[in-house]
């Protein structure tokens, strides 16, 4: 390898850790909001609608799209995408 593909692949896998890092971050922001926003309710309007869900249900969407960033499949451009992007960019009028 070169020296240049060793330092795409270190700064891809920094990205990466990067983002699984971020979405441990989110989780326990989650985990806090969520017992803060619980207790107010709690304390401020039993019994009625329990409107945290929405707070909650907002944040787990977003847990659910940073951890697809993090651990789900990788979306990366790779070299073989660029060059099959330009072929067809040659193949156009």
């Amino acid at each position: 390898m070169n020296s240049s593909t060793d330092d795409e692949l270190r700064s891809l896998a920094e990205r990466n850790l990067k983002k699984k890092a971020d979405f441990k971050s989110f989780l326990v922001v989650w985990l806090f909001v969520s017992a803060v926003v619980t207790v107010i309710w709690f304390f401020a309007t039993p019994g009625i609608l329990f409107w945290p869900g929405f707070v909650i249900g907002g944040m787990g969407i977003g847990a659910l799209v940073s951890w697809w960033d993090a651990y789900g499949p990788t979306g990366g451009i790779t070299e073989g995408d660029i060059d099959a992007e330009v072929e067809r960019m040659k193949k156009k009028p």
